[in-house]
């Protein structure tokens, strides 16, 4: 097993909705098999191209080192996985105004088709991550044999893009006050109380007041840790511009004709039933929703792997014999 970073430059180009993206590097990370088959891993906005644990140990765990490791639901042992870093890339000095998640399969394409690494066995997408999923199945399924998409659907639920709004709206106010780092704090805080559930917060904080005049709370604690960790990572114009991708995310879903496995939380306020139950009765090709239980809602696809792992191995090795039977 061994993990190689990988690139590809595409310079200036125009965005879906018009918009230019300058000095676009596309980074990828490969790791596992370099003779086995290609699986795509794809994340939240906040995900990065470290999938999986680096053999030298380097990079630490990877965002889901849990189910892509040796001999896990994804095979390292047997299978190279390809993982991504979305755009506008960190630090950018030129941010668009706006990308969509066709942009980003454009991305992937590109990436794939530089390296020569196609076709793709499957390609699993978590929360945005699925968002850009099924944009690549819709524009490359000759390409592409089995897709699985974790807590996303083909459009976005009316109540998130209304709490992405608020958190949006935080940060402009913060960038105009000269204190963006704050802003895309508070934006966190907020978007973690609908990641997760009532009931988990309830079950976890007794409501200790760590602090006096004025109060604060031990849950209040937490929710501030997160947006720290997050602003480490995150600049605030390209927040704004990932965060508006999740909104403007349209999919039609009797265009995918791949075979699509959607799983999710029922605890998902994001990505919530009545839409996965659409997103499956919609597609063309084969499809089935897998559904569990969860205290964690939305932030279920980093946190069940029992949950996960035994469908997510049998999708898998209906993945890789779907590859050889194609060729």
């Amino acid at each position: 097993m061994r993990a190689q970073d990988i690139q590809t430059d595409l310079g200036q180009w125009t965005l879906e909705r018009g918009c230019t993206m300058s000095d676009d590097v596309v980074r990828g990370r490969l790791v596992g098999n370099p003779d086995g088959p290609l699986v795509v891993v794809l994340g939240g906005i906040s995900a990065t191209r470290f999938v999986a644990e680096d053999p030298d140990g380097r990079n630490g765990r990877g965002w889901w080192s849990r189910l892509v490791r040796p001999g896990g639901a994804v095979d390292l042992n047997r299978v190279r996985v390809l993982g991504l870093d979305f755009g506008p890339n960190v630090g950018a000095q030129s941010c668009p105004e706006t990308i969509t998640t066709t942009d980003q399969a454009r991305r992937l394409k590109a990436l794939i088709d530089a390296h020569d690494l196609g076709p793709v066995a499957a390609l699993i997408g978590s929360s945005y991550g699925g968002m850009c999923g099924l944009a690549f199945a819709r524009d490359n399924g000759d390409q592409l044999h089995a897709l699985c998409v974790i807590g996303a659907a083909h459009e976005p639920y009316p109540i998130g893009v209304g709490w992405r709004g608020i958190q949006r709206r935080v940060v402009r106010l913060a960038i105009d006050a000269g204190q963006p780092e704050a802003g895309l704090k508070l934006a966190r805080e907020l978007a973690m109380t609908t990641y997760r559930t009532a009931e988990e917060f309830a079950d976890r904080f007794a409501l200790e007041e760590i602090s006096r005049a004025p109060s604060s709370f031990d849950i209040c604690d937490y929710l501030g840790s997160r947006g720290d960790r997050f602003a480490e990572g995150m600049d605030a114009q390209r927040f704004l511009a990932l965060s508006e991708s999740i909104d403007l995310h349209r999919v039609t879903p009797e265009d995918i004709t791949t075979p699509t496995l959607i799983m999710g939380a029922i605890s998902d306020q994001l990505a919530p039933l009545p839409a996965l139950r659409e997103l499956r009765d919609r597609l063309s090709g084969p499809s089935e929703l897998y559904t569990f239980t969860s205290l964690y809602g939305h932030d279920a696809f980093l946190k069940e792997w029992d949950a996960m792992e035994p469908r997510l191995e049998r999708f898998m090795g209906e993945a890789l014999a779907r590859g050889r039977a194609t060729g």
